[in-house]
């Protein structure tokens, strides 16, 4: 089986390299470090001390491993903390949020003598990776040379368990050479029973990103921040984080109807990826409003769209603004992070597509600390709710529910320093 995938992905890799060389390096000049991706300028000499070596995909597995990361060191500064990341977004927020990793570099192409590289390298006692990102041949060189493998932050999403179970010979093979899951729900244990993981190799420990570290930010620092944006305090502001594409045209019709009943509405869009900046833009423009980009605004331009075209200040927004709306849920994209409009006791409102966050929407909502907007009419609503009281109410509900969910770090630190000392 191993020998097959790595036959598939040498030809897929050798269609696909010469597009995206095209597309990403000629067109857009950026790099796709291939010779970083294989090994090259790696470390001449193998490490010697106690090490660990954990792999996330993207920014928000990357942000919610600060905490693990940052404890870690200080109940163990003699170790060596090695750290990749799949995506180019995701290791420089790596580099700037994980400053207590020791290396942070790219995750190797999935080829066996690619990845023995790395371990030898490296030479981590316990190999972590976060969610549920399974590199077939990174798994079996860990297990091969006695290498400890953890998931943490385990997650079986619907779509994935359906997955499992159509092609669950191969899955079992694959997950075998893992000696633990640490997930979220009891949910994501049942599920994984139910394709074939011993119960033993299954633990519930919470959810990482619900212990979400973020700076705390004083009434002094939030009115400069407005006063900074041209924010006057009779305004009411709405903050859609992580949008995708195909959300921002149904929120914008929305917030243009609830315009017409209340002019002081302001709206921030915040879309998920840098790449549709210019493209939501262009979308703003053509609604008959005055639409600003963050990077270009100033504290005597007047506007009612403002764009936020920049990379980590999204907690910033959220920590000024009256509502918060959570993107990748109006359409089936499956949702995004709601923990941070929660840390700072906003309202908290998504669409119907939860399905990656299903059961911290399902808390939310059931303590009421979230809405869910299932048609237009209920995001219009959203944008007009005036009654300062309910708004209040849900926002200390959605710091409350927070807090409910820690503790998932401990459990997690626990599980990786028995590993260790084995």
């Amino acid at each position: 089986m191993y020998a097959l995938y790595s036959f598939l992905l040498f030809f897929i890799l050798l269609f696909l390299i010469p597009f995206y060389f095209f597309r990403r390096t000629l067109l857009r000049g950026e790099s796709l470090y291939l010779r970083k991706r294989l090994g090259y300028g790696l470390p001449k000499e193998r490490s010697q001390k106690q090490s660990i070596w954990i792999h996330a995909v993207s920014v928000g597995e990357v942000l919610s491993l600060q905490n693990l990361v940052r404890k870690l060191k200080e109940k163990h500064p003699t170790w060596e903390i090695s750290f990749s990341s799949l995506t180019k977004t995701g290791l420089q927020m790596a580099k700037e949020k994980l400053r207590e990793a020791d290396n942070i570099f790219f995750i190797p192409l999935d080829f066996a003598s690619v990845v023995r590289k790395f371990f030898n390298i490296f030479n981590p006692k316990v190999f972590i990776l976060t969610e549920s990102e399974f590199w077939p041949n990174l798994l079996k060189v860990a297990k091969k040379q006695n290498r400890a493998v953890l998931l943490i932050n385990g997650r079986v999403s619907e779509r994935s368990f359906q997955r499992y179970r159509r092609f669950k010979f191969l899955d079992k093979k694959i997950l075998k050479n893992i000696d633990l899951f640490l997930v979220q729900t009891e949910q994501d244990k049942e599920r994984l029973e139910e394709i074939g993981i011993d119960s033993f190799r299954v633990d519930v420990a919470g959810n990482l990103k619900a212990e979400v570290e973020l700076p705390a930010f004083t009434d002094k620092e939030i009115s400069s921040l407005k006063w900074n944006l041209n924010i006057q305090e009779e305004k009411k502001v709405i903050v859609a984080g992580s949008t995708c594409k195909g959300e921002e045209e149904q929120l914008l019709e929305a917030f243009s109807k609830a315009k017409e009943l209340n002019k002081n509405l302001l709206f921030i869009l915040a879309p998920r990826h840098t790449q549709r900046f210019k493209e939501v833009e262009r979308i703003c423009q053509k609604f008959p409003f005055r639409v600003r980009k963050r990077t270009k605004v100033s504290s005597k331009d007047e506007w009612e769209i403002l764009i936020l075209d920049t990379m980590g200040e999204l907690a910033h927004f959220y920590a000024l603004s009256d509502i918060a709306f959570v993107g990748g849920s109006l359409i089936p994209w499956g949702g995004h992070n709601i923990l941070e409009p929660a840390f700072y006791e906003k309202p908290v409102f998504f669409g119907p597509y939860m399905n990656n966050f299903a059961y911290l929407a399902e808390k939310f909502v059931q303590l009421g600390a979230a809405r869910i907007t299932h048609k237009d009419e209920d995001l219009v609503e959203m944008f007009l709710i005036k009654d300062e009281k309910t708004l209040s109410e849900m926002g200390k509900r959605a710091k409350e529910t927070l807090d409910l969910l820690q503790g998932a770090t401990d459990k997690t630190i626990e599980a990786i320093e028995a590993m260790m000392a084995k």
